[in-house]
């Protein structure tokens, strides 16, 4: 055992090592800050001039979304007695190296001009975001997976994860501003597939060790949650539109906060038989609300919708942990460690749900100067709503299927 730990050591530094100077040798001949007082390239969306790309307007948020990235994320996976503090640390590498690898790939499509990459504020934030969906793959492999291999899935990931976006965003024109699509179905479902790929059926003793140290899981719930709490409402409106017009994500993420985590005290007891749900259950109901809002965000005209919204992913967040997730394990053989199915996949999807309904719903008299904001081609004349929201619709088969088939790939 020591020596095979060794050689796993040496293949993880060694792998790290030729990373880093690859992304380095990339960086010096490709990468270059933006000119002072500009913004960098537009990323190619039909709303990009639409889009706030001033620097500091994004560092605050910028540094809200990071916060989001390492510590909430940091925290979620650590809650496993045997792997709790090495899941830390595996996913504080794994953001080290996919914020790197996303900035090249975005570059790339989003930022490169006259053979350069001029990377901001903005890079980052995109960046971030796509680490985040690196993170949700991760939780559906936790403790099964080794540090070399996770940074495979990130450098495979990244890519194919800013290939969806690019897609969704920069060619058809999908108003996903908080990543419902992009970062939860996608991570989720990716993870997932690459979960069924490395089914190894005679390793679920490890079920057993989770249920064993409730207090070290709750310890990390509760902290996780309370950060999610603190900071995911600007996850969600980093990359909303200037003005007002970024307070409607904001606001709705909070009511859906709210909401969802309500459902949670409601279901729970009738689920479980307890008289409070445990923090673990309180803190997959909050992710379920905080990832319904990314696409419908900005979309929703009204408070009692973002309510509804949140209360309804709650509660198919804990009905997924108790009836859907033993289905996946024992019928499609998925080893979803960490439940991302239930706080990521599902909610997403109604996610991209509801912003259909929403689009196909968007008028100027609901949305008043925003409209041009949010739905920029419609405002403009040059879509009808209808080919919005089918648009809109159109994204999430396009979104799974590029989720399953990567994560076939790389599992």
């Amino acid at each position: 055992m020591p020596e095979h730990a060794a050689a796993s050591g040496l293949r993880l530094s060694g792998l790290c090592f030729l990373l880093q100077i690859l992304i380095i040798l990339l960086f010096a001949a490709f990468v270059r800050y933006s000119p002072e007082g500009s913004p960098g390239p537009c990323p190619p969306q039909p709303n990009c001039s639409r889009r706030s790309q001033d620097p500091a307007f994004q560092q605050p948020r910028f540094q809200d979304v990071h916060v989001q990235v390492l510590l909430s994320f940091g925290l979620l996976l650590a809650f496993l007695s045997r792997y709790g503090p090495g899941s830390a640390a595996i996913s504080i590498l794994t953001t080290a190296f996919a914020i790197q690898w996303a900035v090249l790939i975005q570059g790339v499509l989003y930022f490169f001009l006259n053979g350069k990459i001029y990377v901001g504020a903005q890079s980052l934030v995109s960046a971030d975001f796509c680490t985040a969906a690196v993170l949700i793959s991760t939780g559906a492999v936790l403790g099964r997976v080794s540090p070399v291999q996770m940074l495979l899935l990130a450098l495979l990931e990244v890519t194919l994860c800013t290939l969806n976006e690019y897609i969704l965003l920069g060619l058809m024109g999908v108003s996903d501003s908080g990543r419902s699509l992009t970062v939860h179905t996608f991570g989720a479902y990716f993870g997932l597939m690459v979960s069924r790929v490395l089914h190894q059926p005679h390793k679920d003793k490890r079920k057993r060790e989770e249920r064993q140290e409730k207090r070290q899981a709750d310890v990390f719930a509760v902290a996780g949650t309370i950060y999610l709490w603190i900071f995911w409402p600007s996850f969600t409106s980093t990359t909303t539109v200037h003005h007002n017009a970024e307070s409607w994500a904001v606001l709705n993420t909070y009511f859906s906060l709210v909401a969802s985590t309500m459902s949670a005290f409601i279901l729970s007891p009738v689920l479980h038989e307890e008289s409070t749900p445990r923090m673990v259950q309180i803190q997959d109901a909050t992710l379920a609300g905080l990832a319904v809002m990314g696409m419908a965000g900005e979309m929703l005209a009204t408070p009692f919708g973002a309510l509804i919204a949140g209360f309804l992913a709650g509660l198919i967040s804990l009905l997924g942990f108790r009836f859907l997730t033993p289905v996946l394990h024992s019928r499609l053989k998925i080893q979803d460690t960490c439940g991302v199915h239930n706080t990521h996949g599902l909610p997403g999807v109604l996610g991209a749900l509801l912003g259909t309904l929403l689009t196909l719903l968007a008028t100027a008299d609901t949305h008043g100067y925003r409209l041009e904001f949010v739905f920029p081609l419609v405002a403009q004349g040059s879509r009808t709503v209808t080919d919005q929201a089918f648009m809109q619709l159109g994204a999430l088969p396009l979104t799974l299927l590029l989720a399953t088939l990567g994560g076939c790939i790389t599992g």
